[in-house]
């Protein structure tokens, strides 16, 4: 079976679950209404009761009482992580899982329309899967236990995922034919690029801040065209804990490593010279290409980690350009708060 959407089971397994048309309340005193009011001291928007909007369509709404109901159902205790974090990175985690739960819903609902179902058999075979990773099944149920998750509740959406998986297979099969020009095109590009970054984050900032961000990044950008140690200003400027004390670098890594926008901009700025600025989700980057490298194998040693390569990619943007319909189609909008 194709896999489009990847991700590991029990951690996300849980954003399709959000069926119901009508709102979520947390029953007050539950865990989840506990995590909420926590959190929401340090986000206000998200207290509970207010169970305010964060995603809507034409047909349904993800509100924030739906994402904490998920994520403490996904994750057990394991969501009580939440309330250590800052107030920025608490607003990423809300608009990213309640983006998923949307997302999924649009898929499973479109999915029902068009008739796909899972067997008990099929269900069974993926239940089987899951014990086996873990190390058998008292091991798994000893997992959720020790979380707070209920089995009822992880059988029930890995009933969903199966069905969502089985329908974007029937969708997007076309699409990922791999041919002998797209090996033969993906052997000759370079394998591999080593650059120098910074980043400035913008995630979960205003309008207003992340205008100053660029204006910020520009100046910095100005200073290493101009012929600025570029390795001196990574660790002055960048926000890139990863690579930050080692000077922005990013070294040998290959396609489908990093967001789109940074590896167009690896693999195409030339070699020695420095990018425009990259905005990505994380933020706005720039960065110094060092060098790049080519395959060194004969071709018929890599042929077959080629041609999954190039399938993985073409998996990846048919699901894209699907989903992205898909929101359209429903007037997906997300609630900046």
């Amino acid at each position: 079976m194709k896999k489009y959407v990847i991700f590991p089971i029990l951690a996300v397994l849980l954003l399709v679950s959000c069926g119901k048309k009508e709102k979520t309340s947390l029953q007050k005193g539950s865990p989840a209404y506990k995590l909420a009011s926590a959190v929401s001291v340090k986000v206000p928007y998200l207290a509970p009761g207010k169970n305010n909007v964060l995603i809507s369509t034409k047909d349904f709404k993800i509100t924030s009482d739906d994402v904490f109901q998920t994520l403490y159902a996904s994750s057990g205790n394991g969501a009580e992580q939440l309330k250590a974090m800052g107030a920025d990175r608490l607003k990423q985690v809300m608009e990213q899982t309640a983006a998923n739960l949307a997302e999924k819903k649009l898929l499973l609902e479109s999915a029902k329309k068009a008739g796909v179902s899972v067997s008990e058999a099929e269900l069974d075979s993926s239940l089987n899967q899951q014990y086996k990773h873990a190390g058998g099944k008292e091991k798994f149920m000893g997992f959720l236990n020790k979380r707070g998750i209920d089995p009822d509740y992880v059988k029930n959406d890995i009933h969903k995922v199966l069905i969502i998986q089985k329908y974007l297979d029937k969708e997007l099969s076309g699409q990922t034919k791999v041919t002998e020009a797209d090996i033969q095109k993906a052997y000759k590009e370079d394998k591999t690029a080593t650059v120098r970054h910074i980043l400035l984050l913008t995630q979960g900032k205003s309008d207003s801040a992340k205008k100053a961000i660029r204006k910020k990044m520009e100046g910095i950008l100005a200073r290493a065209k101009s012929g600025e140690n570029f390795a001196k200003l990574a660790k002055e400027y960048s926000e890139d804990k990863g690579s930050k004390e080692n000077g922005g670098l990013y070294k040998d890594f290959g396609r489908g490593r990093m967001v789109k926008p940074f590896e167009e901009a690896a693999f195409n700025t030339p070699i020695g010279q420095i990018s425009g600025i990259i905005q990505t989700r994380y933020g706005y980057h720039i960065l110094k290409v060092i060098n790049r490298k080519k395959e060194t194998r004969p071709l018929k040693e890599v042929r077959g980690e080629l041609e999954r390569q190039i399938k993985q990619q073409k998996q990846k943007e048919a699901y894209n350009a699907f989903i992205k319909k898909l929101k359209k189609d429903a007037g997906f909008k997300a609630i900046d708060f």
